[in-house]
């Protein structure tokens, strides 16, 4: 009980402290994307189906190579999307090169 008691404690104090654009909170899907494109040039990068009770959602990864900013977005069924994370100093990862040693 006294783990989860300091989990919600720290959850709810890293929400209080978070970046602007977490404050968005959330909105209808067109605003938030409009918004993203046009105050920090990001553009849908990545996303899945989130298969959950009693809906699922779309989880949408929004960033840009140009202002190193990212968006993490859930967008339900009803059109409402939420902020969930944001930030600075985006990368992206890319597999071209080959794993040294012996293939196992």
């Amino acid at each position: 009980m006294f783990k989860r008691l300091v989990c919600t404690s720290l959850v709810f104090g890293m929400l209080a402290t978070a970046p602007p654009a977490l404050a968005v909170g959330c909105s209808p899907r067109d605003h938030l994307v409009d918004r993203l494109q046009s105050s920090y040039a990001e553009r849908l990068t990545a996303g899945g189906l989130q298969s959950s009770q009693p809906v699922s959602t779309v989880i949408e990864f929004w960033a840009s190579a140009t202002t190193g900013t990212f968006t993490v977005l859930v967008s339900h069924p009803n059109g409402l999307s939420c902020v969930v994370a944001s930030g600075t100093g985006f990368f992206q990862v890319t597999n071209d090169l080959e794993p040294q040693g012996t293939p196992s």
